[in-house]
């Protein structure tokens, strides 16, 4: 039984300890990534960026940070990462281009909080549809329509279109 435990120790130190070094990795990524989130948050909310974008930005950073701690870690216990990130990139590029709609109309709702072309209130034509806008969000417009209906409309779907803006009464 000796004979075996010697045999086995070496080991046990060997990945115990890079057992606990992959845990502070991950506890300490994890805690600086929460940092750093809540810094790209309170740098928004100062600069005074839309809401929406602020939120996206912070979660991405997050996120972002914690795919690389996440690979730091498994590297440590000696887990090969470099197939694991050519297959977080293919995975980001079928997804990219699965999401490719989505993606076009979060790019347009983006250029419509910075650039505005029209405001809440503002009574639009636009993708066919006549109304006031009610909300711009990051993927759609709401635009309440004379009879009282609401339009939800692609953002891409404005950006590509004339906007009308109608002078108000």
């Amino acid at each position: 039984m000796q004979e075996m435990f010697d045999k086995i120790q070496p080991y046990v130190i060997e990945y115990g300890m890079r057992l606990i070094a992959a845990v502070a990795i991950f506890i300490i990524g994890k805690w600086a990534a929460q940092i750093v989130s809540k810094l790209v948050d309170q740098m928004m909310a100062k600069s005074k960026i839309n809401k929406t974008i602020a939120v996206f930005l912070k979660n991405m950073v997050y996120y972002t940070i914690l795919a690389f701690v996440v690979i730091a870690a498994l590297n440590k216990l000696g887990v090969e990462t470099n197939s694991f990130i050519a297959v977080i990139g293919a995975a980001g590029l079928a997804v990219g281009l699965a999401l490719q709609g989505t993606l076009a109309n979060f790019a347009a709702g983006v250029m419509m909080i910075i650039f505005q072309p029209f405001q809440v209130g503002d009574r639009i034509e636009t993708a066919g549809v006549l109304g006031i806008v009610e909300e711009v969000q990051i993927f759609n417009t709401i635009i309440v329509t004379d009879d009282q209906k609401k339009v939800i409309i692609p953002n891409a779907k404005i950006t590509g279109d004339k906007i009308v803006i109608h002078a108000k009464a």
